[in-house]
């Protein structure tokens, strides 16, 4: 329970822990950013890591908004990031494309929701291709949308293209939102309901699939 509490305050003042971390270990901090975009954009595994949230609070130290001066700095961090999140789909991808189609079919996925896979896999047929742009700014999402592209063997050279897009512009948009933002004294405040209306946002086109298909299949039955 206590471990629970702490990965919960982790968290929730991001920010903070960031500046700790910044001041402990210095530049090593950022070898730590560039493993935790990169496991979770590509590791099906670890599709609870921190994304836009991270992002943003990063942003916002690199401006000085925790830390003070001399934080991370946005020249490093912006290209090591989108190298991340780019380097962690392609990762994703050639995992899915080497088991198969088949894995879809399968009844039980050892340490994967099922239902996940099922519904990036409808994301993707809704929206194709550009899922893979799409799904950057959906947790959950955003881990399966290589993985299932991958899987149904999207052409590489496609998948290439719209991946590269996707990681500059989830991290510029992300980053740049807490460099920009995060010095703002209201933002200052509530750091905390920051983050919390990030992932809220970030999760509200799944909430609005899920109530979607739910109300579809109710309207089938009657």
């Amino acid at each position: 329970m206590d471990l629970i509490l702490q990965l919960v305050d982790i968290f929730l003042h991001v920010d903070e822990h960031l500046a700790a971390l910044v001041f402990e270990y210095g530049v090593w901090v950022y070898a730590l950013l560039f493993l935790i975009v990169f496991c979770e954009t590509g590791l099906v595994v670890t599709p609870f890591l921190p994304g836009d949230s991270l992002l943003f609070a990063c942003g916002a130290l690199a401006a000085g908004k925790a830390g003070g001066e001399g934080g991370l700095s946005m020249f490093i961090l912006v290209p090591l990031l989108i190298s991340a999140a780019i380097i962690g789909d392609a990762v994703n991808y050639s995992i899915g494309h080497r088991v198969g189609p088949g894995y879809l079919a399968k009844g039980k996925v050892r340490f994967i929701k099922k239902e996940h896979l099922e519904k990036t896999h409808s994301f993707y047929e809704k929206y194709g291709g550009k899922t893979i742009i799409i799904a950057r700014f959906v947790p959950i999402v955003r881990t399966f949308a290589p993985f299932v592209a991958g899987i149904g063997k999207m052409e590489y050279r496609r998948f290439a293209l719209f991946n590269i897009i996707g990681a500059v512009v989830w991290v510029l948009i992300c980053a740049y939102a807490g460099f920009f933002f995060g010095n703002i004294p209201i933002v200052q405040e509530h750091f905390e309901l920051v983050i919390l209306g990030i992932i809220f946002v970030s999760v509200l086109p799944i909430a609005v699939e899920v109530l979607r298909a739910r109300y579809a299949k109710k309207a089938e039955v009657v």
